[in-house]
């Protein structure tokens, strides 16, 4: 399939895999680039710019096929040395960042310089439209139902898709609800070039997290996802537990009194404990609405080959049948029908 992301990219199919705290390892990146998408590496769950460019020799000895790397830029009073890290990235021979948080304005011209791609992920057409002014050459429009921060506005991907393709100019990938060739149809009939993925790729064969973390997602609801830090203005769609909880219970009682430091024990060092030691109750781990469709565990090459079989069908048969009256004497009830 070509699309303006393939093209931008250099991939085979306009699949992303997003950015995910202590999830974007060589290991998952490599096997999604593999499969023909575009696999990310998460630049801050290296501890240092030296380890991250490991990480990048690591990735590039898993696989020939481009990857990229994702960089966060967080509201924090000790900031990390992104320059630093920008330098590890370009170094390490990689022609795509994924950009996500604040501004990444000040350091387009270091990646610019070196050629490489930037994507910046935005929850609203207000924010594409200014990362398509200061140079970045694709967005990924995060939807409400994304898993991680879906921003303030809550519009879903049905209304804020098609706002985003009548405003910008650059190629745009739709986030948030994406798990399937249906996914991936609706969202460029939307106007999208293509899709990102993260709750999807966590139930992956290849997913470098701990069992309990893929079960987790296997036994979800579209209903067992939570909101977190409204009040705050740093809203984080996360999957319900205990702690989830009782981190609701404190902002109920807090109101607008609230403070990170009220919920520190929800929110702080969860993810190496959720991750790595598979604790479901450490914390508030992002997860996207998305995982009440999702019942498998595939390896990312069937999933992806899946993706692509379900999207060919769906567009060259069954869309196809509808347009021209159908010929079967069948009506249309859908692909996963």
């Amino acid at each position: 399939m070509r699309t303006r992301i393939t093209d931008l990219l250099g991939i085979r199919r306009p699949i992303i895999q997003g950015g995910m705290h202590f999830v974007g390892l060589a290991e998952l990146a490599s096997a999604v680039s593999n499969a023909g998408g575009l696999g990310i590496l998460t630049a801050l769950t290296q501890r240092s710019p030296e380890l991250l460019a490991k990480e990048i020799a690591r990735c590039r000895n898993m696989t020939d096929r481009p990857f990229g790397v994702n960089l966060t830029f967080l509201p924090t009073f000790a900031a990390p040395p992104y320059a630093e890290y920008i330098h590890a990235i370009i170094e390490g021979g990689v022609k795509v960042v994924e950009t996500a948080g604040r501004s990444p304005a000040a350091h387009l011209p270091a990646l610019k310089a070196a050629g490489v791609k930037v994507i910046h992920k935005c929850t609203s057409v207000r924010h594409a439209l200014s990362a398509e002014k200061i140079g970045c050459d694709a967005v990924s429009i995060d939807g409400f139902e994304c898993g991680g921060h879906p921003g303030e506005d809550d519009v879903p991907n049905f209304v804020l898709l098609p706002s985003a393709a009548a405003a910008l100019d650059i190629p745009f990938l739709a986030s948030g609800g994406m798990a399937d060739g249906c996914s991936l149809v609706a969202a460029l009939a939307l106007g999208a070039d293509g899709i990102a993925m993260g709750t999807r790729f966590l139930a992956t064969q290849e997913a470098p997290v701990h069992e309990n973390v893929k079960l987790a997602i296997l036994g979800a609801t579209t209903l067992d996802t939570r909101l977190v830090m409204r009040s705050l203005r740093n809203t984080e769609r996360v999957l319900t537990n205990p702690s989830v909880e009782r981190l609701l219970e404190i902002e109920r009682e807090r109101g607008d009194a609230l403070t990170i430091a009220d919920i520190h024990e929800q929110v702080a060092g969860v993810y190496p404990k959720v991750m790595i030691d598979g604790d479901m109750d450490a914390g508030a781990w992002s997860c996207g609405m998305v995982a009440g469709l999702i019942n498998d565990i595939p390896t990312v090459s069937a999933l992806l080959d899946r993706i692509m079989a379900q999207a060919s069908h769906l567009i060259n048969d069954d869309l196809r049948r509808i347009a021209t009256g159908g010929d079967d004497g069948e009506t249309y009830r859908g692909i996963m029908s």
